[in-house]
C-alpha cells in the first residue's frame, strides 16, 4: 500500500500534498503563455515548497529570463549548477545563456575554461563549448558586447549537441540546413576570424530571406561591417527591404536613435527606479540589435523611450498608465501605441515559442 503523503506545514500554515505540482503546472502554462509576471508568482511559490525540483527552477529562470530579470535569472541559474540539480550540462547551458544576455563575457570564458580543465565535458559537447569560449573571447577582447548572442541561446531553443561543421575556403555555408538558430549562430561566430568573401553571396540570399531569422542577420552585418566590405547588400526584415552599405553603416551601440531613447530614460528613471532603468535599457539593446539597421516608425525618440518604460513596467507587474507616461515623456498617446506594437511585433518574430 503506499504510503500517504503528509500535508506540509510553514510559517504555521498547512499545505495540502500536491500543491506543489498543481502551482508548477500552472507556473509552467503560463510561461507558455507568455504570462511572464503571472509565471514567476506561481513557480515562486511551487519553489518555497520544493525547492530543489528541477522542473520548476528552470521554470522560473525561464520566466525571469523573458521578464528580464536577467540578475535573477543569473543567481538562480549559478545555484542550480552549483546544487547539482537537474542535468549538469543542460544548467551549465542556461547558466551560459544568461550570462551571454548580461555580457558577462570573462565570467562565460571562466565557466567553460573550467570544465576544460576538469576535463569532464563529453566528448560529442567539446567542439560546442570550444566555439562559445572562442566567441566570448572574442567579443571581451573587443570590447564589442553586442546583444545578438543574447538570443543566440534562448533556453528554449538550445540544441544539447551543439554538434556542427566549420566552413572552410570554397564550401557553402548552407546555413539554412541548420535546424535551430543556436547552430547557425554557432557557425557563423566561426566565420569571425575567417574572410567572408568567399560567402558573400550566400550571406547576401540570407539577409534577403523571408525566412531568415533577424537577429542572426543583424550578426552577419557586423561581420561585413569588421571586414569593411564595401559592398552594397540588401537586408530585408519585417516585411522592409534596405540596401546598404556595411562600411558606412553606424555601429550597434552607436545607432543615434537608441543613444537618445536611453538618455531620456536615464533622466526619468536612473535615479527614482535604477532597477527598472537597467532592465528597460537591456530591453532597449535587444530590440535596437534585432531590428539595427532599419528606423522604425514612429521616428520620435520619446514615443520609443515611453513604450519601453510601458512594457518593462508591465513585465515587472506594474500597471502603467500610457496617457500618464505620455505626459511624463513629452510625447503622444497614439505614438506610443505605435512604439508599443513594434516592439512586441519585433520580439513575436525574434523569439520561437516556448
Amino acid at each position: 500500500m503506499k504510503k500517504r503523503e503528509r500535508a506540509k506545514r510553514k510559517d504555521n500554515i498547512i499545505f495540502f500534498p500536491g500543491i506543489e505540482k498543481r502551482l508548477m503546472d500552472e507556473g509552467l502554462e503560463s510561461l507558455r503563455n507568455k504570462n511572464f509576471t503571472e509565471a514567476i508568482r506561481l513557480l515562486e511559490e511551487a519553489k518555497e515548497l520544493d525547492p530543489d525540483n528541477d522542473d520548476i527552477l528552470v521554470g522560473l529562470v525561464l520566466a525571469y529570463f523573458e521578464a528580464g530579470s536577467y540578475l535573477k535569472a543569473k543567481e538562480l541559474s549559478k545555484e542550480i549548477l552549483h546544487k547539482g540539480i537537474g542535468d549538469y550540462f543542460q544548467a551549465v547551458d542556461l547558466y551560459l545563456t544568461v550570462l551571454l544576455q548580461l555580457h558577462e563575457y570573462q565570467e562565460i570564458a571562466s565557466t567553460i575554461e573550467a570544465l576544460l580543465d576538469e576535463k569532464e565535458i563529453p566528448p560529442d559537447r567539446i567542439q560546442h563549448f570550444l566555439t562559445i569560449l572562442q566567441f566570448s573571447q572574442r567579443m571581451a577582447d573587443n570590447h564589442d558586447a553586442s546583444i545578438a548572442e543574447q538570443e543566440m541561446t534562448n533556453p528554449a531553443e538550445i540544441d544539447y549537441k551543439g554538434n556542427f561543421d566549420e566552413p572552410s575556403g570554397g564550401k557553402a555555408l548552407n546555413l539554412t540546413s541548420l535546424k535551430t538558430l543556436n547552430e547557425q549562430m554557432l557557425l557563423v561566430s566561426s566565420l569571425a576570424e575567417k574572410n567572408v568573401r568567399p560567402y558573400l553571396q550566400e550571406i547576401e540570399d540570407y539577409l534577403q530571406d523571408d525566412e531568415g531569422n533577424p537577429f542572426l542577420k543583424t550578426i552577419l552585418l557586423t561581420l561585413l561591417k569588421e571586414q569593411e566590405i564595401a559592398l552594397e547588400v540588401t537586408i530585408k526584415k519585417f516585411a522592409i527591404e534596405l540596401k546598404v552599405s556595411p562600411t558606412l553603416m553606424p555601429e550597434i551601440k552607436e545607432q543615434p536613435k537608441m543613444i537618445e531613447i536611453k538618455s531620456l530614460l536615464e533622466n526619468v528613471l536612473e535615479s527614482s527606479d535604477p532597477v527598472l532603468f537597467t532592465n528597460i535599457s537591456d530591453m532597449v539593446e535587444r530590440i535596437f540589435f534585432i531590428s539595427y539597421p532599419f528606423d522604425l516608425e514612429p521616428t520620435n525618440p520619446r514615443a520609443w523611450a515611453a513604450a519601453f518604460h510601458y512594457l518593462v513596467h508591465v513585465y515587472m507587474g506594474g500597471d502603467p498608465e500610457i496617457t500618464v507616461l505620455a505626459t511624463k515623456y513629452g510625447t503622444a498617446a497614439d505614438e506610443i501605441t505605435t512604439a508599443i506594437w513594434q516592439i512586441e511585433r519585433i520580439e513575436q518574430i525574434s523569439y520561437p515559442n516556448l
